[in-house]
């Protein structure tokens, strides 16, 4: 997460969501809405990569506890010096892919708006350490661009681009799922296809879903052991 880290976080994070056209606000609710959904008042939950708290305080709302960690200190200051619910959220300063959480902590694991590729980690690492610190039968949910959003998340990472958020776009580097920028931004996406296959090779069963023609929502039930 060394860009987000680095480069966009903090204000500038939130900036990106402040600039985003309304059909983005539309995706970005949606998967809200769909993490929502699977929360009961009873769940303490854990999201990866918090940002500013953007998704935290709207869990909070529901879930017994949220606690949420990010790489990036200004973006957890930011959080932190917003949050409310100050006896439900707790944020940590953590790698996703190295959790210093015991096993089977949480009921619910979640990392939205295409961590999983954003991050720019092994994306087998980060699914298995979210498997581990999930409680038998919790829930864990990553998610990833649809294709029928393309143009929309082009067009919002070129207004991210304007404003001076993130680099000049590299067309040469950027389709088919990619957007690349020549100050070293680079994210890629996940098809179902690509879910269903990373699943596969742990042993992982997974429901896949796209949700608002623009998010494919990778839900996966940790299973009970034997």
């Amino acid at each position: 997460m060394s860009y987000y880290s680095e480069k966009l976080s903090g204000n500038r994070l939130k900036q990106c969501y402040a600039i985003a056209p309304a059909r983005i606000v539309q995706y970005l609710d949606a998967e809200i809405d769909y993490i929502l959904s699977l929360i009961q008042p009873t769940d303490s939950v854990l999201e990866l990569g918090c940002g500013y708290g953007r998704i935290t305080k709207k869990i909070a709302e529901i879930a017994n506890n949220v606690t949420g960690i990010d790489t990036a200190n200004d973006s957890l200051q930011l959080a932190k010096a917003n949050e409310g619910l100050e006896s439900k959220i707790t944020y940590l300063k953590m790698d996703a892919t190295q959790m210093e959480f015991r096993d089977m902590t949480f009921d619910v694991v979640f990392c939205v708006q295409n961590g999983i590729c954003a991050f720019g980690v092994d994306k087998s690492v980060l699914l298995q350490e979210a498997l581990r610190v999930t409680q038998p039968g919790g829930k864990f949910v990553f998610s990833s661009y649809s294709n029928n959003i393309w143009a929309d998340r082009l067009r919002w990472f070129e207004l991210q681009s304007a404003h001076g958020l993130v680099g000049e776009i590299d067309y040469q580097r950027t389709g088919q799922g990619t957007i690349a920028c020549k100050d070293g931004f680079y994210a890629s996406s996940l098809t179902t296809g690509e879910f269903q296959a990373l699943c596969t090779e742990q042993g992982i069963t997974p429901e896949l879903t796209e949700i608002d023609n623009s998010s494919i929502m990778c839900l996966i039930i940790r299973p009970q052991p034997v």
